[in-house]
């Protein structure tokens, strides 16, 4: 079974909703004891991250989420907050994956990256399985991970950043794989095929 943590800084539907359209039935849950109930978990996350941070200290999802030995992704923002710490509200995070985060350096580029963009595979894992060099994701996000020994993937924005990351039992996706149609689902699938 999938758990959704629900912190109240997230689109919880949508990403139940993609979910649901793969066969699964994943359970939010908003108590950190319920976690280590699921074989498999999901971080999602929109909003600012050291409001977010916060939330998952004053919670008790911080050391629930440091103790969870089964496969857990963070979304968007949770995929930031699994990293070491983050530029947007100088915030130290829960530091499961390696690197920091930083604002995007856009140069005379839009701020927020939003909208469909390419990805670039760095390195192959169990996430990344049937990636093609034309996929596209939907991304919107004004911070991102450094490119670091964690990065799967890449993305393209004013500079190089990582797009998917994994780390031990804990990885993260920056783009919206529930909003990024077919190849979003089959990040998913990797996701829930994942085997540590």
């Amino acid at each position: 079974m999938i758990a959704i943590i629900n912190t109240g800084c997230a689109n919880i539907n949508s990403v139940r909703f993609a979910f649901e359209r793969l066969g699964e039935t994943p359970e939010v849950i908003t108590s950190p004891e319920q976690l280590k109930n699921f074989e498999r978990a999901i971080l999602p996350g929109v909003g600012h991250a050291s409001v977010a941070m916060k939330r998952l200290v004053e919670g008790g999802w911080q050391q629930a989420i440091n103790d969870y030995q089964r496969p857990l992704m963070g979304i968007c923002l949770g995929m930031q907050l699994l990293c070491e710490s983050t530029e947007e509200g100088n915030v130290q995070c829960l530091g499961k994956i390696p690197g920091q985060v930083k604002a995007l350096d856009v140069g005379t580029l839009t701020s927020p990256h939003m909208g469909w963009n390419n990805l670039t595979l760095e390195r192959k894992h169990e996430l990344t399985k049937g990636l093609d060099a034309n996929d596209q994701v939907y991304f919107v996000h004004s911070f991102a991970h450094t490119v670091n020994s964690a990065t799967l993937v890449s993305g393209e924005y004013g500079q190089t950043f990582s797009a998917i990351v994994a780390n031990d039992n804990y990885a993260g996706m920056q783009f919206h794989p529930e909003r990024s149609a077919k190849v979003g689902t089959r990040l998913l699938q990797n996701f829930l095929d994942w085997q540590l």
